[in-house]
């Protein structure tokens, strides 16, 4: 994946960068490896125990992004390689697009936004009544950080806030629900914040959905992965689950046809840290990161499983 225009200047002004040269000449990527100590990576970065073998010197993976479960962080530890993201900066961003997303599959706005320029308005009157956000039962699978600003967020709507993790938290004033299916039951809308990777692949499946049922809307800004897409879209065609609001998919950046046909969908591109302010930030972490590395000073945001 191509560094990030924000992240790239910052990291020219002080290291040499090799940028994809593994990809794009092996060769001349074998003659620099041994020399390499610092991976810049994106939260979609994949970074497994192969490549860093290939990588006798490596000191640091620095991911811009929050989400690091591309990289093998286990096989990282083991030869001392420390990881690092980008969490806190994008909480806000993340957080505001879930409830935009709750807001414009409630309200319809993107159908309501083809309605009026394609001229339906004129031709065939009002469009069909939509749902009211405020008041209803919100979900969160995960209370991190940005759960908690959701939660934050859904309280000014009078939304009634409950969640879901392993591990019930002791900081929060919200009730702790024991399963996933158990707090699709009693939400009207479940948002979706977990971390990716193997531990919470397809925890959204088919009997959560069910349980959500056709009136409930399923929000999901965390990771694909998360949510079993092939059930999602049983259900929703089915109508089995009430509508879905999506900002990740399993195959980024290739959506299913069926899904991107439902009506009764909203889909944005993997916006949640999309500002211009938010990327910035992320940018300034990750390349900071590398500069404390390279210095022999402490990173400044090592991953939980690195501290």
């Amino acid at each position: 994946m191509r560094m990030s225009p924000l992240l790239e200047p910052l990291l020219r002004a002080q290291f040499t960068v090799h940028d994809r040269l593994h990809e794009s000449d092996p060769a001349a990527f074998e003659a620099v490896a041994p020399r390499i100590r610092g991976i810049a990576a994106s939260g979609e970065s994949r970074v497994g125990a192969e490549l860093m073998d290939r990588l006798p010197a490596l000191e640091i993976i620095s991911v811009m992004g929050v989400g690091y479960d591309g990289i093998d962080v286990a096989a990282a530890k083991a030869r001392g390689v420390v990881v690092t993201h980008t969490p806190d900066v994008l909480n806000d961003d993340v957080a505001d697009l879930a409830l935009g997303l709750m807001l414009a599959a409630s309200r319809q706005l993107v159908a309501a936004d083809r309605h009026v320029r394609e001229g339906r308005w004129a031709a065939q009157g009002p469009m069909p009544l939509a749902r009211k956000l405020s008041g209803s039962r919100l979900g969160i699978l995960g209370m991190g950080r940005i759960g908690q600003a959701i939660a934050r967020r859904a309280l000014a709507f009078d939304m009634t806030v409950a969640y879901h993790t392993r591990t019930a938290r002791t900081d929060v004033p919200y009730p702790h629900v024991a399963s996933a299916v158990e707090l699709a039951a009693q939400s009207d809308v479940l948002c979706v914040i977990t971390p990716g990777g193997a531990a919470t692949r397809h925890l959204v499946n088919a009997e959560v959905m069910a349980a959500l049922g056709p009136q409930g809307l399923l929000v999901n800004v965390a990771r694909g992965s998360v949510v079993d897409e092939a059930a999602l879209i049983e259900a929703l065609e089915s109508g089995a689950l009430g509508g879905a609001a999506l900002d990740v998919f399993a195959d980024e950046p290739n959506v299913p046809e069926r899904l991107r046909a439902l009506p009764q969908v909203v889909l944005t591109p993997h916006i949640g840290s999309a500002t211009n302010s938010t990327r910035g930030a992320m940018a300034g972490l990750a390349a900071g990161n590398l500069r404390a590395k390279a210095a022999r000073e402490a990173v400044v945001t090592a991953v939980p499983e690195c501290r």
